[in-house]
């Protein structure tokens, strides 16, 4: 571990294992990387992002497997699918697909493709004792997923799996899936892949084991996946967002080889949804072999006006001109945040599909954003070098922040972290969040909500609220209608926020970030993982965790910060602290 661990130090002259924040020190616990070897030319087709999984203890009676059997929920259609034959597995339907071409489906089938040799039976039968609880890093880089043990300290990945044709890009994993496949990766090539994190520990190939398939060869969307995202409390539904502007949402209880097709989008520049076009089954014509208790099902079926659909993705929203460079989903899933290279944050009630608001960056494009755990704030950072908030109840930008040097790659609200709230009320009058850019630097935020509304917004009783500079502005008059797309405000308009603590964690420019229960990760483009332990955990075993890689020691730079609130419950510390 020692010689790992020199190793890795040398790689990062100059860079402090620690950074100091006001209830104490982030100490650097390890380090997460990929073979050397991996590196190659197709490296620069994709940036290194990071997945944190938190696998669940194996149920006793479940085995991972592909979905293999339409379903949306309900006692009407779970009755149904046991009269069709689908609780012993021994019976085949045959359906007719879109194609017209006769297709079957038995218990035991799987839809979509798979990219290895193994079904997983083999594997499953050799290992079916093998539980996988734990916490798992996921990352790409170059052609390859890597999965780590978060709480070991192998440097090393524990599996790697390997893309043949295609450099995998995004990835997203859902803890809450109730299949087993809880893992999505989204490759160069616009191919849209779900799978088991389990079953893939447990099989020691490089290959996918069990995938399912979607969008395959790009036959729906051809250009490339920007971002995964399951739908939290979704059932099993997902997004997935291209570079030609356009977001696909997809069920993965539907088949991802059916034949599927979109209207033409009439205008590129206004948001639209379309639904796909695809055949419905024919119960008097597509089955056979059950007398009675098919066409009972059938009917029940359909008196409940719903059917075998078999198409994915089943719609698809025009979000954009250009790429979708991120997208979040708000914690109950009731809203989706979008950003893109037209440098517009989008934000969409998701069930409705329509458009609340949106508004765009000071100057080009936004590369990432994130919600708050109780849904009223949102993140964005870009190629602006700012990070900023904005209000889901004012509909609008409610401040700046200013301390990056380069574009701004990564932003996350700190859930773990605990502030201090509001005269007993439980509502959190102070949020922490922290980004991450190319300019190799970690940024701690602590946003105060009194700072945002005393010191810029004040004026008489039932007066326009105005800035304390007395100027009138038009930023803050109203909230924005429903349906509006804002364009970037005056820099003097709204609040400025400064660093709590900036600290440069890589040589190379950072892609993302992570905070965890008790620690906060970091991953550079080039796929090199830091975890940094919160103060408090780990004390015993940290004996360097002051020592300066290559570097001699020096005091940390205060600076003052550009905002204080008075009359606020917290006191927030005057300076920022460069480390």
């Amino acid at each position: 571990m020692a010689t790992s661990s020199s190793a890795i130090n040398a790689q990062s002259p100059g860079l402090k294992t620690y950074f100091k924040t006001p209830e104490g020190r982030y100490k650097l616990q390890y380090e997460k990387t990929h073979p050397a070897a991996v590196l190659h030319y197709s490296h620069g087709k994709a940036v290194s992002q990071l997945t944190i999984a938190y696998l669940k203890e194996k149920p006793a009676n479940q085995t991972p497997s592909t979905p293999s059997t339409p379903s949306s929920g309900g006692g009407v259609r779970s009755a149904a699918a046991r009269l069709l034959g689908a609780g012993n597995g021994s019976r085949a339907l045959s359906f007719v697909g879109g194609n017209g071409v006769s297709r079957v489906v038995s218990g035991s089938s799987r839809m979509g493709g798979s990219l290895g040799s193994s079904t997983g039976s083999s594997s499953s039968q050799s290992t079916s004792n093998y539980d996988g609880k734990g916490t798992y890093l996921i990352f790409n880089a170059a052609d390859t997923i890597f999965i780590s043990d978060l709480n070991s300290q192998d440097k090393d990945p524990i599996k790697s799996i390997h893309f043949s044709n295609s450099n995998p890009i995004c990835h997203a994993f859902d803890a809450g899936s109730k299949d087993g496949h809880d893992l999505l990766i989204g490759l160069h090539s616009g191919d849209v892949y779900s799978v088991s994190l389990r079953q893939q520990l447990q099989d020691p190939g490089r290959k996918l084991v069990a995938a399912q398939h979607y969008n395959k060869d790009g036959t729906i969307n051809n250009s490339r996946c920007t971002c995964v995202a399951w739908v939290p409390e979704g059932d099993g539904a997902f997004v997935v967002g291209h570079a030609d502007g356009n977001l696909y949402v997809y069920e993965k209880s539907k088949d991802g080889t059916a034949d599927c097709s979109f209207p033409v989008i009439k205008d590129q520049t206004q948001f639209s949804v379309a639904h796909a076009r695809s055949s419905k089954v024919n119960s008097e014509n597509t089955c056979s072999g059950f007398g009675n208790q098919f066409h009972w099902a059938s009917k029940l079926l359909m008196e409940n006006s719903w059917s075998f659909i078999l198409s994915n993705p089943i719609a698809r929203w025009h979000v954009c001109q250009g790429s979708i460079n991120s997208i979040s989903f708000s914690t109950d899933g009731a809203y989706l945040a979008t950003v893109g290279r037209d440098g517009y944050l989008r934000v969409f009630d998701f069930s409705k599909e329509q458009l609340i608001f949106g508004g765009k960056s000071y100057y080009g494009a936004l590369l990432c954003c994130a919600w708050s755990s109780d849904g009223k704030y949102i993140l964005t950072g870009g190629e602006d070098d700012l990070v900023q908030v904005w209000s889901m109840e004012d509909r609008k930008i409610v401040a700046w922040g200013e301390g990056h040097n380069s574009w701004v790659s990564g932003v996350a609200f700190d859930s773990y972290w605990s502030g201090p709230n509001s005269d007993g009320t439980g509502e959190n009058v102070m949020y922490r969040f922290g980004s991450v850019g190319q300019d190799t630097q970690l940024l701690l935020w602590d946003l105060v909500m009194d700072e945002i509304v005393v010191p810029f917004r004040c004026g008489p009783p039932g007066g326009s609220p105005t800035l304390s500079s007395g100027s009138h502005s038009a930023h803050w008059d109203n909230i924005c209608p429903i349906g509006t797309l804002q364009p970037a405000p005056s820099m003097r308009d709204v609040p400025k926020l400064s660093p709590l603590v900036a600290h440069r964690v890589h040589v190379e420019p950072l892609s993302g970030l992570i905070f965890a229960n008790e620690s906060v990760l970091t991953i550079c483009r080039e796929g090199h993982i830091k975890i940094w332990l919160r103060p408090g955990h780990g004390e015993s075993s940290q004996s360097n965790s002051e020592a300066v890689v290559g570097a001699p020691s020096s005091k940390d730079r205060p600076v003052t910060s550009s905002i204080k609130a008075p009359g606020s419950s917290y006191k927030p510390p005057s300076s920022v602290l460069f480390t």
